[in-house]
């Protein structure tokens, strides 16, 4: 039995299988579904849980060597939100992009974590690392 990280054990599963340079996504609440896409849906209700407390329970574990979000995620949220993304993705180069183009590269991921989270555009395209500037 598990006692500490992440207990759920389809995430654990998820994770498990995620290799180098083999992209994660966490979503939020809305995001399209890609029924081509292991989703694990841990949504209970809205704000639950985050995308931010999701990142954080998988970077105990897991290697992030860059992140993609949507561009339109500054424009949509407060200072605030973004402050508190910019510092849960600290040193973690961190990609914005249009929202119509971070979905194309959806069908490459190897799973999406479903979270409640209401922000708009929180979702997180997580390329598993690290880098291939930093792995030479």
């Amino acid at each position: 039995m598990l006692l500490t990280g992440i207990l759920n054990p389809q995430i654990n599963s998820l994770l498990a299988r995620v290799r180098h340079t083999n992209m994660l996504v966490i979503a939020d609440r809305g995001f399209p579904f890609w029924p081509m896409i292991e989703t694990v849906d841990i949504s209970l209700v809205d704000g639950v849980p985050t995308v931010l407390q999701v990142l954080q329970a998988i970077r105990l574990n897991f290697e992030i060597g860059e992140i993609f979000m949507a561009q339109e995620f500054v424009k949509a949220n407060t200072p605030d939100v973004c402050n508190a993304f910019a510092k849960a993705t600290a040193h973690i180069p961190l990609h914005y992009e249009a929202h119509a183009d971070l979905k194309k590269r959806v069908p490459g991921a190897i799973g999406l974590i479903r979270t409640g989270d209401t922000v708009q555009y929180a979702n997180m395209l997580l390329v598993s690392g690290p880098l291939e500037s930093e792995a030479n």
